[in-house]
């Protein structure tokens, strides 16, 4: 998945018509702005991989087709409840369900976001009450460290928790990590800097 966050429109254009498909991104209001440019990547998927507030919900179901990063039995309550109206457009006839992806915090850094291992029984429980929503998988960031093995015990702990709740898909590992995590089961990586190169500074009233 290309992480296309603080890159232009025609960025994602240009992925695209290199065959890329699914698209991360961290900001609901750059996403915004960016989306009415993108009604030609037909096939294309985004994600929403940033921290999603639950008085976002309702832009998120419109523009996104993935949420990585439920965290809360309100959250997912809320995105069920969204879902069933905003969702009901051309754009979505095909895929009427928002897949979502529970976030699993496994690091102490506190600007990590997540559920905890132990809170996933009740998630998927909850989760189970929605008809509206698909739950796909679980997603992870490690704490950043220029040396990828660092991050290799985060991604054996998310695969291991993926077997044990039966759930197929892997959100994890970036640019420096990605080969670490596809040893570790990843079925999903998120990268942008080896795709796009450095972010684009942030110009003044930016983001």
């Amino acid at each position: 998945m290309a992480v296309s966050k603080k890159f232009s429109a025609p960025h994602l254009q240009t992925a695209y018509r290199a065959g890329l498909r699914d698209f991360g991104e961290n900001y609901i209001q750059e996403f915004v702005e960016k989306r009415p440019q993108l009604e030609a990547l037909t096939d294309a998927r985004f994600h929403l991989i940033g921290h999603l507030q639950s008085n976002k919900a309702r832009v998120a179901t419109e523009i996104f087709q993935v949420v990585q990063t439920v965290d809360s039995i309100r959250l997912l309550e809320r995105l069920n409840a969204l879902s069933q109206v905003e969702r009901r457009n051309a754009a979505y006839r095909e895929s009427p369900k928002l897949e979502v992806m529970i976030e699993v915090k496994l690091s102490a850094e506190e600007s990590k976001h997540g559920a905890k291992p132990e809170g996933l029984p009740s998630l998927l429980e909850a989760a189970a009450r929605c008809p509206n929503l698909s739950l796909s998988g679980l997603m992870t960031m490690p704490p950043w460290h220029a040396d990828p093995e660092h991050s290799r015990p985060y991604f054996q702990q998310l695969a291991s928790l993926g077997r044990e709740f039966q759930l197929p898909k892997l959100s994890m590992g970036m640019s420096n990590d990605l080969e670490v995590a596809i040893e570790e089961g990843a079925t999903l990586i998120r990268v942008g800097t080896a795709l796009f190169g450095p972010r684009p500074k942030p110009q003044p009233g930016g983001f």
